[in-house]
Protein backbone atom coordinates (compact mmCIF):
# COMPACT_ATOMS: atom_id res chain seq x y z
CA UNK A 1 0.00 0.00 0.00
CA UNK A 2 1.41 3.38 -1.02
CA UNK A 3 1.95 5.83 1.83
CA UNK A 4 1.30 9.57 2.06
CA UNK A 5 5.06 10.07 2.34
CA UNK A 6 5.54 8.34 -1.00
CA UNK A 7 2.78 10.43 -2.58
CA UNK A 8 4.43 13.63 -1.36
CA UNK A 9 7.79 12.50 -2.68
CA UNK A 10 6.24 12.05 -6.13
CA UNK A 11 4.75 15.56 -6.02
CA UNK A 12 8.02 17.18 -4.99
CA UNK A 13 9.85 15.26 -7.72
CA UNK A 14 7.33 16.67 -10.21
CA UNK A 15 8.38 20.20 -9.25
CA UNK A 16 6.14 21.35 -6.39
CA UNK A 17 7.76 23.32 -3.57
CA UNK A 18 5.38 22.17 -0.81
CA UNK A 19 2.53 19.69 -0.59
CA UNK A 20 -0.06 18.45 1.89
CA UNK A 21 -3.14 16.27 2.16
CA UNK A 22 -6.63 17.25 3.35
CA UNK A 23 -9.32 14.79 4.36
CA UNK A 24 -12.73 15.30 2.78
CA UNK A 25 -14.42 15.99 6.13
CA UNK A 26 -12.49 19.27 6.39
CA UNK A 27 -14.58 20.65 3.52
CA UNK A 28 -17.90 20.27 5.34
CA UNK A 29 -18.40 24.04 5.49
CA UNK A 30 -17.74 24.60 1.77
CA UNK A 31 -20.60 26.36 -0.05
CA UNK A 32 -23.07 24.08 -1.76
CA UNK A 33 -21.69 23.05 -5.13
CA UNK A 34 -18.08 23.73 -4.19
CA UNK A 35 -17.26 20.76 -1.99
CA UNK A 36 -14.75 18.43 -3.67
CA UNK A 37 -17.45 15.73 -3.61
CA UNK A 38 -19.68 18.06 -5.65
CA UNK A 39 -16.96 18.07 -8.28
CA UNK A 40 -16.34 14.32 -8.07
CA UNK A 41 -18.46 12.15 -5.83
CA UNK A 42 -15.69 9.56 -5.34
CA UNK A 43 -13.31 12.07 -3.72
CA UNK A 44 -12.00 11.01 -0.31
CA UNK A 45 -8.87 13.16 0.01
CA UNK A 46 -7.48 16.30 -1.62
CA UNK A 47 -3.79 16.58 -2.44
CA UNK A 48 -2.64 20.21 -2.49
CA UNK A 49 0.68 21.59 -3.67
CA UNK A 50 2.41 24.96 -3.95
CA UNK A 51 4.88 26.67 -6.23
CA UNK A 52 6.66 29.85 -5.19
CA UNK A 53 7.07 32.91 -7.37
CA UNK A 54 10.49 34.60 -7.46
CA UNK A 55 10.47 36.93 -4.46
CA UNK A 56 11.40 40.08 -6.37
CA UNK A 57 9.00 39.71 -9.29
CA UNK A 58 6.24 41.79 -7.70
CA UNK A 59 8.70 44.54 -6.86
CA UNK A 60 9.44 45.20 -10.53
CA UNK A 61 8.12 48.60 -11.62
CA UNK A 62 6.97 47.16 -14.95
CA UNK A 63 3.92 44.86 -14.49
CA UNK A 64 4.85 42.49 -17.31
CA UNK A 65 7.35 40.29 -15.37
CA UNK A 66 4.78 39.57 -12.67
CA UNK A 67 2.04 38.88 -15.21
CA UNK A 68 4.29 36.60 -17.24
CA UNK A 69 5.55 34.74 -14.16
CA UNK A 70 2.03 34.23 -12.83
CA UNK A 71 0.91 32.61 -16.08
CA UNK A 72 3.97 30.36 -16.12
CA UNK A 73 3.31 29.27 -12.53
CA UNK A 74 -0.32 28.49 -13.33
CA UNK A 75 0.79 26.34 -16.25
CA UNK A 76 3.47 24.60 -14.17
CA UNK A 77 0.97 23.75 -11.43
CA UNK A 78 -1.55 22.42 -13.94
CA UNK A 79 1.18 20.26 -15.49
CA UNK A 80 2.16 18.93 -12.06
CA UNK A 81 -1.47 18.04 -11.42
CA UNK A 82 -1.81 16.24 -14.76
CA UNK A 83 1.44 14.32 -14.29
CA UNK A 84 0.46 13.45 -10.74
CA UNK A 85 -2.81 11.93 -11.95
CA UNK A 86 -0.85 9.74 -14.35
CA UNK A 87 1.52 8.62 -11.60
CA UNK A 88 -1.35 7.88 -9.21
CA UNK A 89 -3.20 5.76 -11.76
CA UNK A 90 -0.14 3.51 -11.93
CA UNK A 91 -0.58 3.05 -8.17
CA UNK A 92 -4.28 2.19 -8.61
CA UNK A 93 -5.38 5.54 -7.20
CA UNK A 94 -7.95 7.37 -9.30
CA UNK A 95 -7.53 11.13 -9.49
CA UNK A 96 -9.12 14.27 -10.96
CA UNK A 97 -7.08 17.48 -11.42
CA UNK A 98 -8.42 20.85 -10.30
CA UNK A 99 -7.72 23.82 -12.62
CA UNK A 100 -5.27 26.20 -11.00
CA UNK A 101 -6.91 29.31 -12.45
CA UNK A 102 -9.60 28.71 -15.06
CA UNK A 103 -11.95 27.49 -16.47
CA UNK A 104 -14.70 27.53 -13.87
CA UNK A 105 -18.49 27.71 -14.02
CA UNK A 106 -19.62 30.28 -11.44
CA UNK A 107 -19.58 33.88 -12.61
CA UNK A 108 -21.59 36.77 -11.18
CA UNK A 109 -21.24 39.33 -13.95
CA UNK A 110 -22.75 42.22 -11.98
CA UNK A 111 -20.19 41.86 -9.20
CA UNK A 112 -17.32 40.55 -11.35
CA UNK A 113 -17.23 37.64 -8.92
CA UNK A 114 -15.88 34.25 -9.99
CA UNK A 115 -15.39 31.06 -7.99
CA UNK A 116 -13.19 28.13 -8.91
CA UNK A 117 -14.71 24.64 -8.76
CA UNK A 118 -13.24 24.41 -5.26
CA UNK A 119 -11.52 27.08 -3.20
CA UNK A 120 -7.82 26.34 -3.57
CA UNK A 121 -6.96 28.73 -0.74
CA UNK A 122 -9.18 26.84 1.68
CA UNK A 123 -7.95 23.52 0.30
CA UNK A 124 -4.38 24.58 1.07
CA UNK A 125 -5.39 25.64 4.57
CA UNK A 126 -7.17 22.31 5.07
CA UNK A 127 -4.02 20.50 3.90
CA UNK A 128 -1.85 22.21 6.50
CA UNK A 129 0.01 24.41 4.04
CA UNK A 130 -0.56 27.73 5.74
CA UNK A 131 -2.99 30.30 7.05
CA UNK A 132 -5.37 32.67 5.28
CA UNK A 133 -4.19 36.22 5.86
CA UNK A 134 -6.31 39.34 6.18
CA UNK A 135 -5.47 39.97 2.52
CA UNK A 136 -7.26 36.62 1.82
CA UNK A 137 -4.00 35.15 0.46
CA UNK A 138 -2.53 31.87 1.64
CA UNK A 139 0.55 32.46 3.76
CA UNK A 140 2.97 29.57 4.12
CA UNK A 141 5.30 29.65 7.13
CA UNK A 142 8.42 29.26 5.01
CA UNK A 143 7.41 30.59 1.58
CA UNK A 144 5.18 33.46 2.63
CA UNK A 145 2.38 34.65 0.36
CA UNK A 146 4.47 34.35 -2.81
CA UNK A 147 2.84 31.04 -3.67
CA UNK A 148 0.21 29.77 -6.09
CA UNK A 149 -1.83 26.64 -5.43
CA UNK A 150 -2.69 23.45 -7.28
CA UNK A 151 -4.76 20.44 -6.25
CA UNK A 152 -5.81 16.94 -7.24
CA UNK A 153 -8.83 15.03 -5.95
CA UNK A 154 -8.29 11.35 -5.19
CA UNK A 155 -10.55 8.40 -4.32
CA UNK A 156 -8.27 7.10 -1.57
CA UNK A 157 -8.12 8.08 2.10
CA UNK A 158 -4.79 9.20 3.50
CA UNK A 159 -3.99 10.61 6.90
CA UNK A 160 -4.40 14.39 6.61
CA UNK A 161 -1.69 16.85 7.53
CA UNK A 162 -2.33 18.91 10.67
CA UNK A 163 -3.89 22.32 10.11
CA UNK A 164 -1.49 25.18 10.85
CA UNK A 165 -2.27 26.87 14.17
CA UNK A 166 1.12 28.06 15.37
CA UNK A 167 1.12 31.46 13.67
CA UNK A 168 -1.29 34.11 12.41
CA UNK A 169 -1.31 37.62 11.03
CA UNK A 170 0.15 40.06 13.58
CA UNK A 171 -2.76 41.06 15.87
CA UNK A 172 -2.91 44.74 14.95
CA UNK A 173 -1.54 44.56 11.41
CA UNK A 174 -3.78 46.20 8.80
CA UNK A 175 -1.16 47.04 6.22
CA UNK A 176 -2.89 45.13 3.42
CA UNK A 177 -6.27 46.69 4.22
CA UNK A 178 -4.86 50.21 4.37
CA UNK A 179 -2.74 49.95 1.22
CA UNK A 180 -5.52 48.68 -1.06
CA UNK A 181 -6.14 51.54 -3.54
CA UNK A 182 -9.85 50.69 -3.91
CA UNK A 183 -10.52 49.42 -0.36
CA UNK A 184 -11.54 46.00 -1.64
CA UNK A 185 -10.41 44.20 1.56
CA UNK A 186 -12.21 44.06 4.89
CA UNK A 187 -9.96 41.55 6.66
CA UNK A 188 -12.24 38.61 5.90
CA UNK A 189 -12.97 38.67 2.19
CA UNK A 190 -12.29 40.68 -0.96
CA UNK A 191 -14.69 42.57 -3.20
CA UNK A 192 -13.81 41.14 -6.58
CA UNK A 193 -15.84 43.87 -8.26
CA UNK A 194 -13.58 46.54 -6.81
CA UNK A 195 -10.38 44.50 -7.08
CA UNK A 196 -10.77 43.32 -10.68
CA UNK A 197 -11.47 46.81 -12.01
CA UNK A 198 -8.16 48.04 -10.64
CA UNK A 199 -5.85 45.04 -10.52
CA UNK A 200 -5.60 44.26 -14.23
CA UNK A 201 -6.31 45.76 -17.61
CA UNK A 202 -6.62 44.31 -21.08
CA UNK A 203 -3.87 45.42 -23.41
CA UNK A 204 -4.84 46.55 -26.91
CA UNK A 205 -3.44 43.26 -28.22
CA UNK A 206 -5.71 41.28 -25.90
CA UNK A 207 -3.34 40.39 -23.05
CA UNK A 208 -4.55 40.65 -19.46
CA UNK A 209 -1.87 42.56 -17.54
CA UNK A 210 -1.82 42.35 -13.72
CA UNK A 211 -1.34 45.88 -12.47
CA UNK A 212 -1.79 45.69 -8.69
CA UNK A 213 -0.39 43.41 -6.00
CA UNK A 214 -0.05 45.92 -3.17
CA UNK A 215 -1.73 43.69 -0.57
CA UNK A 216 0.76 40.92 -1.33
CA UNK A 217 3.69 43.32 -1.45
CA UNK A 218 3.26 45.03 1.94
CA UNK A 219 2.54 41.87 3.94
CA UNK A 220 5.20 41.39 6.66
CA UNK A 221 5.04 37.65 5.86
CA UNK A 222 5.49 38.14 2.11
CA UNK A 223 8.56 35.90 2.03
CA UNK A 224 7.75 33.85 5.13
CA UNK A 225 7.52 34.23 8.87
CA UNK A 226 10.92 35.21 10.24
Amino acid sequence: MVTSKEIKSIILDLGADKCGIASIDRFASAPSGFNPTDVWSKCKSVIVFLKKLPSEVILAENPVPYTHTAHLIYSALDQIGLNLCSQLEKLNINAVPVPTDDPYLFWDADNKHGMGIISLRHAAFNAGLGILGRNTLLINHNLGNMVYIGAVLIDTEFEPDPVVNDFACPPDCKLCLDVCPVKALDGVTVSQKLCRKFSFFQHARGWDIYTCNECRKVCPYRTGKK
